[in-house]
């Protein structure tokens, strides 16, 4: 007997609407799919409606794909929100909240250990 069902896939789609609040959809897929097609068929517009508002940013596996790009079996779809600040200009600001006495590679030194050691 000859199986006629298409190949599947399986690919999880995750997305984080804030921090440390993940939501993991795991999707069985044709093997033709694409990133958009799984973002959809995961149901994670419905939850969050601003998610579409803008295009959002996809990876696969933290590399930045297109909406076009055809899906692997056991890939995970990222779904990536916008910074809401600059990574360096919160870097600045926490350097100069801490000092420079508490910052930087040698700010954990031993008793008595000589600068820069």
């Amino acid at each position: 007997m000859v199986n006629s069902s298409p190949p599947q896939l399986r690919v999880t789609v995750v997305y984080a609407a804030a921090a440390r609040r993940v939501q993991a959809v795991p999707l069985e897929l044709n093997a033709t799919s694409t990133v958009w097609q799984a973002v959809l068929a995961s149901g994670l517009p419905a939850l969050f409606p601003d998610l579409l508002a803008t295009a959002p940013l996809m990876g696969v596996w933290g590399r930045k794909v297109a909406a076009g790009h055809l899906l692997r079996d056991q890939d995970r779809v990222e779904l990536y929100r916008p910074l809401r600040v600059d990574p360096k200009v919160a870097r600045r600001a926490r350097f100069v909240k801490q000092g420079a006495r508490t910052a930087g590679l040698f700010a954990n030194r031993r008793a008595g250990a000589k600068p820069g050691y």
